[in-house]
């Protein structure tokens, strides 16, 4: 065997271990199994508690180019604006991704609300008490002209609710050393109400109301495994109400 020779077969050696190792060390996406396919049109109910779809609201459309980027980030996502006794209207997004990557991750209110022209007022980092624990949530106030709204959200990164930010990044970071890539729920709430502090009470509210009717395996979903899988508790902090204006879908 020549030294020529030698060094070649110990070169393609090297280049076929790397390129196994890169592959074994490349996160990847987690198939859902037949028991972890949902619809979240079927998953969110029409009516619990005191609230029922609002049908004369109807949510507004995205222009071409952002549906585009949409249909590639997001697997599913949903829009409703729901109405109680008292007339007071809140608006529910939720969007789904499958493939919570580097490239293809949840696009933030901070951001999408920039993008259509609201200048955003107000930001803090909160905890929204539930029947089931305390959750991580982010509070926002946008406004555009005379429309101001508040705004409460929070994401699960695969099975855990993170903070959007440093806590999101960590929890991407920490399954794809892992080898997967995991999947990703937003869930925005939001109100047109001059008081940030009446709306936040009002969507308080209105989320407990709809996570207590939901089913836990659909509410795992939408809160992380383990918050949701926790028993519920009797003591929660008790909304403040508040008149509210028309709300946009």
């Amino acid at each position: 065997m020549t030294r020529r020779f030698a060094i070649s077969v110990v070169l393609g050696l090297a280049m076929a271990g790397t390129s196994a190792l890169t592959g074994a060390l490349t996160p990847k996406a987690r198939v859902p199994q037949a028991h972890e396919q949902f619809s979240l049109e079927q998953m969110i109910p029409q009516r619990f508690g005191d609230w029922r779809i609002d049908p004369s609201v109807v949510p507004l459309q995205p222009d071409p180019e952002q549906q585009s980027v949409l249909e590639k980030i997001y697997d599913q996502t949903l829009s409703r604006t729901y109405i109680n006794g008292a007339g007071q209207r809140v608006m529910l997004s939720i969007a789904y991704g499958g493939d919570q990557s580097k490239s293809l991750q949840l696009h933030l209110p901070e951001v999408c609300y920039v993008a259509q022209g609201f200048q955003m007022e107000k930001e803090a980092e909160d905890n929204l008490p539930t029947r089931f624990g305390e959750l991580p949530v982010k509070r926002l106030v946008a406004r555009l002209h005379e429309r101001n709204e508040p705004i409460t959200y929070w994401i699960t990164i695969g099975e855990h609710a993170a903070r959007a930010g440093i806590q999101q990044k960590l929890r991407r970071l920490a399954y794809g050393l892992s080898g997967e890539i995991p999947d990703g729920m937003l869930v925005r709430v939001s109100t047109i109400q001059a008081s940030d502090t009446q709306a936040y009470g009002v969507q308080d509210r209105f989320v407990t109301d709809m996570l207590t009717v939901m089913a836990p395996r659909d509410r795992a979903r939408l809160l992380g495994a383990g918050l949701a899988g926790t028993a519920p508790v009797q003591a929660h902090a008790q909304p403040r109400g508040g008149s509210q204006l028309p709300a946009r879908g």
